[in-house]
């Protein structure tokens, strides 16, 4: 018997366990995102990929300043 063009149903069985288990890491894996973005928490996934574009921008601003500031005032 052939299903989703897949002989075997064991393998039909194995892949869609792996996809579930593929959707539960990806769920996970926003879960601890929303967690590091602040105000993260409860947003869509698509929200909070444009939100953390943005945090790593203002981060990275924050570490330019930074460094112009320790070049202005080294020793």
């Amino acid at each position: 018997m052939e299903i989703n063009g897949c002989s075997d149903f064991a393998k039909v069985k194995w892949r869609r366990r792996r996809r579930r288990a593929v959707r539960g890491s990806v769920r996970r894996k926003v879960k601890k995102l929303q967690r590091l973005i602040p105000g993260g928490q409860g947003l869509q996934p698509d929200r909070l990929f444009l939100m953390t574009a943005d945090y790593i921008l203002r981060l990275r601003l924050q570490v330019n300043v930074l460094q112009a500031l320790s070049k202005i005032y080294k020793p």
